[in-house]
């Protein structure tokens, strides 16, 4: 017995996301019983820019948050947060876990509908099994990866198949579905520009080429015409207004419209750029594909800083290996998806509306490879119809009329060897939750010690988790990490506590005293450093970096500073050195810190060996690196005599030593560090517990976590 097409499709939206919700379930099955996962016996989430978005459905849940406290209360991820926790009787933090995986599944129904609009809907089946678990899009919507990546690949597939079905049947109705469409991706995702103007040039250049070769153009005219309306920089809501009343206009003054839309065209071009459109696109651009190492900042004191693109994994360059991995989990079938992707253009020249998604995946190989997940969409519906064809093609080449059991075996056998890489990946892809229950238990006590307006400083890793957990204000996080807003902090962590507790504390002030600013006042529009400096009388910023280790002019004190030293912050040490390593002046970065950490040592009767050519001789307390002798200045072992008490055994070697060895016993780790690093705030305060006690004092100690307050 057949059964109808709607409900076939029906049913192969329902096995696809059944398929993508069951297999991101693996990872709650691997770590169901790992305590350390959980608080208040809850999965926690495993990206840090998650917990922003948590903090913004929370607030908004409490009905109020702290001026100036950055929470994200109007922001579109935080409002569905908050709207899904009041109608669904699950706890907060279910929510946020499962999200993800709920809402990144729903990437199988445009896939489906878009093989249903060329009447190949296995095509679009066979994409949406593959699609929904290929390696990069899995692991941005995995269980507990909650962040905008939730839809933000879903809403411009749905971009896709809207702008397909308005092409093929010219009905209005999908010009006003892919323009509402563009205002939802954008108060989703404001980063979206790029991607919907390579959209709405496609389409443009397409039109240049039916009014050269005389055809009708008018609809895909529109079409443009809606799109630059629905793109503009202008809150969602006038979007939506403007859309509403165009179209309006359009269905029922149909032969007014046409005579006017060259005119009202021009119009939505001009509100484009006037509303600042490409900029926003060549911000993008310049953040992820014309990369600086260092910015140049300010007007009347021009500041070198250090930029955060240069650290960001994602924004680095990978191996062509690794670009095919995560767009179509092997090499060979990402190579065998681009074919198919190029056959089913020729065989449906529409499919060529794709080409947006998968040029700014083909991206990452400049850019980064955060972008590879936009071209998974289009090679599923490639791999998607290789596969139905060479099945269709292998069948008839057998049976001379065709077999469709045959050819469904066959289709079967292909999209399951294409399918198990991307398995085996999610089935390998253990990812930790950002902090474990021993850190989030720290902030959670934190949380009741602090108030609201006290900052808690620490690396910008750190900076929504704390503020989610803690309940306070950051100087730095994931959105708010430039290369002036991270010196002070990695300069405090980096240097001597007497000159990082000063720097801290001006940071703290001088960013509470800027929300009061007005625009047009001097120091709104400065760094914190450019106006620590010029404010204390210098006109060279190394002058002022150096007058801090005497008396300096210090803002008055209007709340409390704590310090967050985390022991996983000893894996970023050399990356956070960066940022402050540098003539802010100038520009010219300073010689890298010596900085060495290994878990894998061995000893001998003469020698620790280290490894990668590090080794501590025992007969002369030397250090050798490669074919180089360096005399050791210190030897320092750390041990908990109990869960919260440190002991260190500091023995001097020699005076005029230039390394120092400590050795972490109970964390089973070597540290080689040279005498800048050892004598840095963080190393003092979190590894030696050596505290200026007219500074700072401990207020949570564990051996994960260190909590400081400080004094002044």
């Amino acid at each position: 017995m057949s059964i109808s097409q709607n409900k076939k499709i029906i049913l192969y939206i329902i096995i696809a996301f059944a398929f993508s919700f069951a297999t991101r379930l693996i990872w709650v099955n691997d770590f169901k019983d790992t305590e350390q996962f959980k608080f208040n016996n809850e999965f926690m989430i495993n990206t840090n820019d998650g917990y922003i978005w948590a903090e913004g459905a929370r607030d908004i849940l409490a009905g109020s948050h702290q001026e100036n406290d950055l929470s994200p209360v109007d922001s579109a991820a935080s409002i569905l947060t908050a709207i899904i926790v009041k109608i669904l009787p699950f706890q907060f933090e279910t929510i946020i876990f499962y999200m993800p995986a709920f809402l990144g599944s729903l990437l199988v129904i445009p896939l489906i509908l878009i093989g249903q609009s060329i009447q190949k809907a296995e095509v679009g089946f066979i994409a949406a099994l593959i699609a929904s678990i290929a390696n990069s899009y899995y692991n941005r919507t995995m269980v507990g990866y909650y962040d905008t990546d939730m839809l933000n690949i879903v809403l411009p597939t749905i971009l896709l198949w809207s702008l397909i079905w308005a092409i093929r049947t010219k009905e209005d109705k999908y010009i006003l579905f892919m323009a509402l469409d563009i205002v939802a991706y954008r108060l989703w995702y404001p980063q979206s520009y790029s991607l919907e103007f390579a959209f709405f040039g496609l389409i443009g250049l397409y039109v240049i080429y039916q009014y050269f070769k005389k055809e009708d153009f008018r609809f895909n005219f529109a079409l443009l015409t809606f799109m630059m309306f629905a793109m503009m920089g202008l809150d969602g809501i006038y979007r939506v207004a403007i859309v509403l009343i165009l179209f309006g206009f359009m269905k029922f003054k149909n032969e007014l419209f046409i005579k006017y839309l060259k005119y009202i065209f021009l119009l939505s071009l001009v509100l484009f750029f006037v509303a600042g459109g490409f900029d926003l696109i060549w911000n993008q651009l310049k953040a992820y594909v014309f990369k600086d190492a260092v910015s140049v900042t300010g007007d009347d004191l021009k500041l070198h800083f250090y930029t955060v693109a240069q650290t960001v994994r994602e924004a680095g360059q990978i191996s062509f290996t690794t670009f095919s991995e995560r767009i179509s989990g092997h090499t060979i079938t990402f190579l065998a998806s681009l074919i198919g992707y190029i056959w089913l253009s020729i065989r449906f020249p529409i499919m060529l509306l794709g080409l947006p998604l998968v040029g700014l995946g083909f991206l990452a190989l400049f850019g980064g490879l955060r972008f590879t997940v936009y071209a998974v969409p289009v090679m599923g519906l490639g791999i998607g119809f290789l596969i139905v064809e060479f099945s269709r093609m292998i069948t008839d080449g057998v049976f001379s009329n065709g077999n469709k059991i045959a050819q469904t075996i066959v289709g079967i056998l292909l999209t399951i060897s294409v399918l198990v890489p991307n398995i085996n990946h999610v089935k390998e892809y253990k990812v930790p939750t950002v902090f474990s229950k021993d850190e989030v238990v720290v902030l959670d006590k934190l949380k009741s010690i602090a108030t609201r307006e006290d900052y808690v400083v620490g690396w910008w890793d750190y900076g929504y988790p704390i503020r989610y957990y803690a309940d306070v204000k950051t100087l730095s996080d994931g959105g708010k990490h430039s290369g002036e807003v991270n010196f002070p902090t990695s300069f405090a962590l980096t240097n001597p506590q007497d000159v990082a507790a000063k720097m801290i504390r001006l940071d703290v002030e001088y960013t509470e005293k800027k929300f009061a600013l007005k625009e047009n006042e001097i120091d709104k529009n400065r760094t914190n450093i450019a106006s620590m400096t010029l404010n204390n009388g210098f006109k060279d910023t190394n002058d002022f970096l150096l007058a801090l280790s005497g008396d300096i002019k210090m803002l008055p004190k209007t709340r409390d500073v704590y310090l967050f030293l985390p022991n996983n912050m000893l894996n970023i040490y050399p990356t956070v050195k960066l940022f402050s390593n540098l003539d802010l002046m100038s520009g010219m970065m300073g010689k890298n810190p010596f900085f060495y950490k290994t878990s894998e040592f061995s000893e001998t009767a003469e020698f620790i060996e280290l490894g990668n050519g590090v080794r501590l001789s025992k007969k002369d307390a030397s250090m050798q690196v490669g074919q180089n002798s360096i005399k050791l200045k210190r030897f320092v072992k750390t041990e908990y005599i109990s869960k919260e008490k440190l002991n260190v055994n500091v023995q001097n070697v020699a005076y005029d030593g230039e390394l120092n060895v400590i050795y972490m016993s109970n964390y089973h780790q070597f540290l080689v560090v040279d005498e800048d690093t050892y004598n840095s705030t963080y190393f003092q305060l979190f590894v030696l517990e050596q505290y200026d006690d007219t500074l700072f004092e401990p207020t949570i100690l564990t051996p994960l976590l260190k909590i400081y307050k400080m004094k002044i």
